[in-house]
């Protein structure tokens, strides 16, 4: 048995009012502890934002106004979470969404965030280091690995989807350090993951497209996919320049 099997891991979720990070708040949230044999902790609560959830938040989670009405303040739910959290990793899918917007709850509330320097394992990234699956979705990762649905999309259902498929994209790996080091790393896309070009292999995105996205505020590995493709094609280019008689003419 390898190393990481003996290690422990917190996966969370959190459903919020919306996506604005700043503006938002958790309506929901679910932390689980585990290792790759068993569930050591877990923990879920309904959450009252304090305000009216917007209708579209609710086509999503399906947390309506009545749900949260009476449950506990965020205020009240973060010291538990923290305290579960502890030192260990915190893995998740799009996990940078959900720190950020337990994070900027906290500081909202002059709430002591111990987070903001723990180690975190994207999922999201471990799938694309996977690349075998046509999409990195949770859904899709799911359904790829022939996981078992758990029910709407709730926090806790998410976590215990998350966790399965978080054992099969660690398959590789032999230690919690082993995949710290290679996250450091950017990773090389196969598609454009966004946007008009979306699915598109990189090789057959226009070159003036390439330019423009590779200045934008998109995550490492898709800048570093877009540099990577500009380097080929100018490779290509100085080689086809370089073989051509009439080049100088």
């Amino acid at each position: 048995m390898s190393k990481l099997h003996k290690e422990t891991f917190i996966c969370l979720d959190c459903e919020a009012t919306g996506l604005a990070i700043e503006s938002e708040e958790i309506i929901e949230i679910a932390v689980v502890k585990f290792t790759f044999d068993e569930i050591l902790e877990q923990f879920e609560t309904l959450v009252d934002p304090e305000r009216p959830i917007p209708i579209e938040s609710t086509a999503v989670h399906h947390i309506t106004d009545a749900m949260v009405k009476g449950k506990p303040k965020i205020d009240a739910v973060l010291p538990k979470v923290f305290e579960m959290i502890g030192n260990y990793p915190i893995m998740g899918h799009n996990i940078g969404f959900d720190l950020s917007l337990i994070m900027a709850s906290a500081k909202k509330r002059d709430i002591p965030c111990p987070i903001n320097m723990q180690n975190s394992i994207d999922t999201v990234r471990l799938g694309r280091l996977y690349a075998e699956s046509p999409s990195n979705k949770l859904e899709d990762l799911r359904k790829h690995f022939n996981i078992p649905e758990e029910g709407a999309h709730r926090a806790m259902n998410d976590v215990v989807v998350n966790i399965k498929v978080f054992k099969y994209l660690a398959k590789e790996f032999k230690s919690k350090d082993e995949i710290m080091k290679r996250l450091r790393e950017p990773i090389l896309l196969k598609t454009m993951p966004l946007g008009k070009h979306k699915g598109k292999p990189f090789k057959e995105l226009p070159i003036d497209y390439i330019h423009w996205a590779s200045h934008q505020d998109f995550d490492k590995d898709l800048l570093f996919s877009l540099q990577d493709e500009k380097r080929k094609r100018q490779k290509k280019k100085s080689f086809l320049d370089s073989s051509n008689p009439f080049a100088d003419l």
